[in-house]
């Protein structure tokens, strides 16, 4: 069984097909890798690194190519994997590699509506005309494991339809099967990444994407959280109508992030803080860690709220795991060399050993990796800043590297970082400008509304009445 891409090529779903195809990635790759260190036992010091560098950016392009070909879960592994620093590629390779992984996402298959009708009447238990009375075939939007489209119910109502592509489910679960195969390439390109946690957090939160009725729950979760406030809208689910495979919610008119773009500097800024008080709020009052902040999934609305999309990869955190990240975060504000070292070690980022561990030096490493919301004072961000920082945090030429490579990342971690990193990206594209320590501070700290948003937000919170405004 196969699905089509753009390009005409069918793209695997069957369980043998994708089997085949990471067995092959895998063992192809590990010849090559035992030639490679058979060869350097004749080569000089010199020679051999060049030559281990060389073959992990072969590696690494070849993972790429493979999980693009698959889609599914695999080309979600990619997308998150865009976020973890692979220590034997390059540097002048590196960021372009985790770039390639990044964009798997708008490399999606486009499916034959006539295939998607089919799901469709299947899940829904009926012609689509039986369900609406207006129903556009050109997707909207596309993703790693479905599309997206516009319609209109009998009663009335403009409705986003989203629909797993036919067949992926069960492609999603083999890869989820197969992800074991994966973890010695990984090992290789990250040495120090601790691959099993990190795969199994994946498979959970992958097999719950696939989910829309999980999806369906975590979205009306988050607008109920969010119900009536002053500049953040959720669209609502429209549960009689969606299923494990269809998802249908409320439509919302409104620009997209390219639009977005080319707005005021004023308007920029108020775009991004509200994405910051959005995630983070969501993070601290609800616990939830929404692993997908790109552009895709934030529009700005004509009465000048954000509206915020797609809940389908989201990690509930533990409220006392979630209290020790905060705790860490308010020793780096301190600048408590100890207590940063105290916190990271129980929070899973170092290994059971801490030998060789300094306090001093770890503060000044997350300190450098997070410089733009750590230090106080406005600052405006850029493609340039965010790309120096990301160097400068994964760099071999840094001097915390020895030390990060020994570090990994905590299974409940993994999406809080993607957030945080990928909303840093976003910030970088706009060229949004903020206070962002002060911003920080409020949701590390619980510290006062450090601007007028936030002075909205907190009366809308507490029922205070206030003078301000959202706008």
């Amino acid at each position: 069984m196969s699905t089509q891409k753009p390009d005409g090529k069918a793209v695997p779903t069957s369980r043998i097909a994708r089997t085949t195809r990471f067995g092959g990635l895998v063992a192809g790759q590990g010849a090559r890798w035992a030639g490679m260190r058979a060869a350097n036992a004749f080569r000089s010091e010199e020679k051999s690194d060049a030559a281990q560098a060389q073959r992990a950016v072969a590696t690494a392009h070849e993972l790429v190519a493979r999980l693009g070909e698959m889609k599914g879960a695999a080309m979600k592994i990619g997308q998150v994997l865009s976020t973890i620093d692979f220590d034997l590629i390059p540097e002048s390779e590196r960021e372009q590699f985790k770039e390639k992984l990044a964009v798997l996402r708008d490399d999606a298959p486009r499916v034959p509506f006539a295939k998607q009708r089919k799901l469709m009447e299947c899940e829904l238990g009926g012609k689509l005309s039986d369900v609406f009375s207006a129903f556009d075939e050109t997707p909207i939007a596309a993703a790693s494991i479905g599309q997206v489209y516009r319609a209109r119910t009998h009663a009335g109502a403009d409705v986003a339809v989203k629909v797993q592509y036919p067949g992926i489910a069960e492609a999603v679960e083999t890869d989820l099967r197969n992800m074991n195969i994966l973890l010695p390439l990984v090992k290789r390109l990250a040495p120090g990444l601790d691959v099993k946690a990190i795969a199994g957090e994946l498979r959970d939160r992958i097999g719950e994407e696939l989910d829309y009725e999980i999806e369906a729950q975590n979205q009306r979760r988050v607008a109920r959280a969010f119900r009536g406030h002053p500049f953040v809208r959720v669209p609502a689910v429209d549960t009689a109508l969606s299923t494990r495979r269809v998802l249908v919610t409320e439509y919302a008119e409104a620009l997209p992030f390219a639009a977005v773009k080319q707005l005021s500097e004023a308007e920029r800024d108020r775009f991004a803080e509200i994405c910051f008080r959005f995630f983070f709020g969501l993070l601290t009052r609800e616990r939830i860690a929404a692993g997908d902040p790109h552009p895709g999934n934030v529009l700005l609305a004509p009465d000048g709220k954000l509206v915020f999309l797609d809940f389908g990869f989201v990690r509930y955190v533990e409220a006392d795991y979630l209290e020790q990240e905060r705790a860490l975060a308010r020793a780096v504000v301190a600048r408590d060399p100890a207590q940063v070292k105290r916190s990271m070690a129980e929070l899973g980022y170092l290994p059971e050993v801490v030998d060789g561990f300094e306090g001093e030096e770890l503060l000044a490493q997350l300190l450098t990796a997070a410089e733009w919301y750590f230090e106080p004072g406005f600052r405006r961000l850029d493609p340039e800043y965010v790309r120096r920082t990301l160097e400068q945090g994964s760099s071999p030429r840094s001097e915390f590297f020895a030390q990060m490579r020994r570090q990994t990342v905590p299974p409940q971690a993994l999406l809080i970082r993607r957030m945080e990193g990928l909303l840093f990206a976003v910030y970088g594209e706009l060229r949004a400008g903020a206070h962002w320590h002060e911003l920080a501070l409020e949701y590390i700290a619980g510290a006062p509304p450090s601007t007028a948003l936030g002075e909205v937000e907190r009366a809308w919170l507490t029922g205070a009445p206030t003078a301000a405004t959202a706008a």
